[in-house]
């Protein structure tokens, strides 16, 4: 299997984020584009802690994210690798290109409420 930023569907597009994903067996695949200063926080209330739950698998391909933890925070930059464990919250502090692999479950779980939430935010 392979994608690219050419074929790879489309499954958001909008206020600086762009996100292409597909399904390959049991993982979520995304290529991944954020501004900077865009904080998720708002979009992962109502998950446990209020965190995004479902680990994640990645590669920087641009910029900078401060992920925070409730007792720490790291940082990623073009060329980490990274693996984010449950209970994070990104903080883009650069406009940042990613490569990211989730698990299928968890991911749509979290998903369905940031989507909510997104909504929410919109009015």
């Amino acid at each position: 299997m392979r994608g690219s930023k050419q074929d790879l569907p489309v499954a958001f597009d909008g206020d600086g984020v762009r996100s292409q994903q597909v399904e390959w067996g049991d993982m979520n695949v995304a290529l991944e584009r954020f501004p900077a200063g865009l904080d998720t926080t708002p979009l992962f209330k109502g998950l446990p802690d209020d965190r995004c739950q479902c680990p994640h698998w990645g590669y920087v391909l641009k910029g900078r994210i401060r992920i925070r933890y409730a007792d720490h925070d790291e940082i990623l930059s073009a060329g980490d690798v990274y693996h984010m464990t449950p209970g994070h919250l990104p903080l883009f502090e650069e406009d940042s290109e990613i490569v990211e692999f989730s698990p299928k479950g968890e991911y749509q779980k979290t998903m369905e409420v940031a989507e909510r939430n997104l909504a929410g935010m919109r009015g």
